[in-house]
């Protein structure tokens, strides 16, 4: 198995983890103000725990959103000054997909509901299933939109469980009285990226530092290419 590094910090949750020899070591803080303070801190801590440095990891893996603004632009900005120092190819993994594999590998389920907090009455959404084979496909596309507009689109399953913080911030969707199974997974976690990125570096979908950008969903924000990006 590959050595992979996976960091997000795009919601209030700072996470890092490690893939190496076979043996995963992961980092949650919840930090929601201290990002850029504690996320380098803490890659250094599980590299100098597994007795590596940077330039012996493969991949790095990252959560490109959505999420928070602020927490998405300092993910990205924190993977590529160290995949550009390191002359590492990076693996951008969804938060919401993130979230979905968290409850494969925890609750053992296969049909997802994920939804996080947009603020202003939004959530971030998408629905995803998995086959026999480990594939995730999107149910329902990533997209921002209000809880209304989300309830409308689920596709309801008995064996579905919702992921993610934003299912309790509106009343909206408990007033609804769907059928459907709340987890306890709130917040996405780089642990459960790992295994994401593990397929896709496989399959050679990997990008460069300088290819990557954040994945907002909401199409007035921008992001600010680095100097040398056209």
């Amino acid at each position: 198995m590959k050595t992979i590094l996976a960091i997000d910090t795009a919601t209030e949750a700072c996470s890092v983890a490690l893939c190496h020899n076979d043996h995963q070591t992961v980092l949650n803080e919840l930090s929601p103000r201290t990002h850029t303070q504690r996320i380098l801190p803490m890659v250094d801590e599980l590299l100098q725990q597994a007795g590596i440095s940077l330039k012996d990891v493969d991949a790095l893996a990252f959560g490109r959103g959505p999420g928070s603004f602020t927490g998405v632009r300092v993910g990205v900005g924190v993977v590529q000054g160290l995949a550009l120092g390191a002359e590492l190819l990076v693996i951008p993994v969804s938060n919401l997909l993130a979230m979905a594999e968290e409850a494969y590998q925890r609750l053992n389920k296969t049909e997802v509901i994920a939804l996080i907090d947009a603020r202003m009455n939004e959530v971030y959404f998408a629905q995803f299933s998995r086959n026999s084979e480990g594939e995730w496909r999107e149910v329902i596309a990533e997209q921002v939109c209000s809880p209304e507009k989300a309830m409308s689109q689920i596709q309801l399953d008995r064996n579905a469980v919702v992921v993610g913080t934003g299912w309790a911030a509106y009343s909206q969707f408990s007033a609804a009285n769907l059928p459907l199974v709340i987890s306890d997974i709130t917040l996405p976690s780089a642990q459960f990226m790992l295994s994401l990125a593990e397929k896709a570096l496989e399959k050679g979908l990997v990008k460069s530092a300088l290819e990557i950008e954040p994945i907002y969903l909401r199409n007035e924000v921008t992001w600010k290419k680095l100097p040398h990006k056209q």
